[in-house]
């Protein structure tokens, strides 16, 4: 058993090195609030939804105490795309919680 004390200590150390100290560290800060943006219609679907994306961003970015930091869809937490066909073509609604990694 004293021979494996040098390496716990040496693994101990290479993760405290790396981050992995505590799962507070991995923890994510989130806003208080969902967020919901609508796109305009368009024709194809891949644009719609990139438009709502874009317009989620920028109302993130514009809100007091979020700004761009927090305008990044992929990191958002309880994400929610919904999209509707029609005559006009695809409408896109999306609502997430803008977090920091």
């Amino acid at each position: 058993m004293r021979n494996q004390s040098p390496l716990l200590a040496a693994c101990f150390m290479t993760c405290a090195a790396l981050g992995f100290h505590s799962t507070a560290a991995l923890a994510k800060t989130c806003a208080s609030m969902s967020i919901e943006a609508r796109g305009e219609p368009s024709r194809y679907l891949w644009l719609a939804k990139t438009k709502t994306r874009a317009n989620w961003r920028h109302k993130v970015r514009s809100m007091p105490g979020l700004g761009a930091n927090y305008a990044n869809w992929a990191r958002a937490e309880n994400t929610e795309e919904t999209c509707f066909s029609g005559p006009a073509g695809h409408l896109c609604v999306f609502t997430g919680t803008p977090c920091l990694p």
